[in-house]
């Protein structure tokens, strides 16, 4: 596919444990920030896209852990689309930090849903045409 982007930012404190590690269940959050950028970097918003009745559930994740990310690393989130969404999108990640060693790697599925009637329905034209599919 060939679709992807890279976000990059700094830990924060609150995101990490008594040891300094980042807390496993932050990393959701970050995947969820590089989805949001990688939709933006589409010209994309979740905020619009609410606004036009469509939610984007995630329905699987899948996460793998390396090594430990730490505060104040400045960690990239890679996020690439899987395949052409239908009504359900699937993205892959890798979670870098500033040496380019891997930390993580994860998988998301999300569903395009109508939030009238909470059915699922398919991928956008608009998003598609974007992605030139």
């Amino acid at each position: 596919m060939g679709h992807q982007n890279k976000f990059s930012f700094r830990v924060r404190y609150g995101e990490t444990d008594q040891m300094g590690v980042v807390y496993h269940g932050n990393y959701a959050q970050y995947l969820e920030m590089g989805r949001v950028e990688w939709l933006r970097s589409l010209g994309f918003s979740y905020k619009q896209m609410e606004k036009d009745g469509i939610m984007l559930p995630v329905i699987s994740l899948q996460l793998e852990f390396r090594k430990s990310a730490t505060y104040d690393d400045l960690i990239t989130v890679i996020t690439k689309l899987v395949k052409p969404p239908l009504v359900r999108i699937e993205f892959e990640y890798e979670i870098r930090n500033e040496e380019d060693e891997l930390l993580a790697t994860a998988r998301t599925v999300l569903a395009f849903m109508d939030m009238k009637t909470s059915r699922p329905i398919k991928c956008p034209d608009a998003i598609l045409k974007q992605l030139q599919i």
